[in-house]
């Protein structure tokens, strides 16, 4: 079975829908990192780094020092889909940062 696109999908392409998203919210670029570091374990220089040598989606997940141990809390839909069953790690925690977004 193929992989959904999203996963070959360059995260620093991804990154800045996530901010262009938080800012006609009223929110800040800030605040997309807090959360992207929150549920990933990257910190600061991790990130830029995941997003300045263009790491594709699955991976930039892959590589997370440590997806936070509370994000199994993460619940409800995204697109229609229930996140809490998602069975793909990668796609469930796409899902859950899409999550993340909903309410910023």
């Amino acid at each position: 079975m193929d992989k959904p696109r999203i996963f070959s999908t360059p995260f620093g392409d991804v990154y800045p829908i996530y901010v262009q998203k938080a800012e006609r919210k009223g929110r800040t670029a800030e605040e997309v990192d807090t959360v992207i570091t929150w549920l990933t374990g990257y910190d600061e220089s991790g990130l830029r780094e995941q997003i300045g040598k263009e790491t594709n989606v699955e991976t930039f997940f892959a590589e997370a020092p440590q997806i936070h141990p509370n994000a199994y809390k993460i619940t409800g839909k995204v697109c229609g889909v229930q996140v809490e069953t998602i069975t793909d790690p990668v796609m469930q925690n796409v899902r859950r940062l899409d999550k993340l977004f909903c309410p910023i």
